[in-house]
């Protein structure tokens, strides 16, 4: 079995942490919903994942933006996706994060989310098999989501 740890560390005030580990979604798509969540309240972070999930609001794709589409919605960023199963993944790992701060006695409508990371992790190699006994590697890349979150 791996030992995973955070690489959020060093942090002085009181603060929670959730991570998810090894999800299977991807990687491009979880990076971008972490940079546009991070630093936003808790509440105003699950209303814009619950948006995404419904197509109401978009992610902004800042890095990995070749061929997609721009959309209506966004403000400085024009291009986007609306990333639904990556965004109802980190929904959950931001209920275990509230959980967390109840536990520690925060109050989780002051919490601001302070560190939000996408990491890529193992890839699962499988492959398809093709025609005059050939393959073609279909591998998957496993995600981990880290989340810390502060009382303000």
């Amino acid at each position: 079995m791996p030992q995973f740890a955070y690489s959020f560390t060093g942090y002085s005030q009181p603060h929670v942490r959730a991570s998810g580990r090894e999800m299977d979604i991807s990687p491009k798509t979880a990076r971008e919903i972490c940079t546009s969540i991070k630093g936003k309240m808790m509440p105003q972070a699950r209303e814009y994942l619950e948006d995404v999930i419904d197509n109401k609001q978009p992610v902004p794709f800042r890095r990995y933006k070749k061929k997609v589409g721009h959309r209506s919605g966004l403000i400085g960023f024009h291009v986007g996706r609306y990333p639904e199963k990556a965004a109802e993944k980190i929904l959950e790992i931001i209920d275990n994060l509230e959980n967390n701060g109840d536990f520690k006695g925060m109050d989780t409508e002051r919490m601001k989310i302070i560190h939000a990371s996408a990491i890529k992790g193992r890839k699962v190699k499988s492959y398809k098999p093709r025609a005059f006994g050939r393959s073609s590697p279909s591998h998957n890349t496993l995600v981990h989501i880290e989340l810390a979150a502060t009382e303000v």
